[in-house]
């Protein structure tokens, strides 16, 4: 298990084993690709990230993965893995989320959500997150580098 702050300075708890923290986590975050390139939606407030939210009461946290992914991007999950958790202790509460690797296997048309303006695909995710100001907080902690080197340990991309 690692443990640092985030960007926030919230002490954060990352593990890629399975379940460290909840059996039943309330939040998803998924690093997905299409077609060699990274699949980031442009969230409306907090910049480019990669797709993610809360599980609805009564989901399982992988269909919402693959929910969120969709409404957030327009993607149909081809292959979805698990890959770990974090725990984010903050000041008012603890957010445990999964983190998943997504295959997309192709783009819908979907009706549009308040928070994001879709999907933006890249081909590679830039070395200056933390000082790019058009990318989300949560791409700017270790939780991103330390999924992407799983990632390519695990020969995933």
């Amino acid at each position: 298990m690692k443990t640092f702050k985030d960007y926030y300075h919230n002490q954060v708890e990352l593990s890629f084993t399975h379940y460290p923290f909840s059996d039943t986590p309330l939040h998803v975050w998924v690093v997905a690709r299409f077609e060699d390139k990274w699949v980031l939606t442009k969230h409306k407030q907090r910049g480019l990230e990669f797709p993610g939210g809360k599980v609805e009461p009564g989901e399982h946290e992988d269909d919402a993965a693959i929910r969120e992914v969709y409404e957030e991007t327009g993607g149909i999950v081809k292959t979805l893995r698990y890959l770990g958790q974090y725990r984010v202790l903050g000041r008012g509460d603890t957010v445990i989320k999964n983190i998943y690797f997504a295959e997309i296997e192709r783009f819908e048309d979907h009706p549009a959500i308040d928070e994001t303006d879709g999907a933006v695909l890249i081909d590679a995710l830039p070395d200056n997150l933390l000082r790019n100001p058009r990318y989300s907080f949560m791409m700017k902690d270790r939780v991103l580098p330390e999924t992407m080197r799983v990632l390519y340990d695990q020969k995933l991309v």
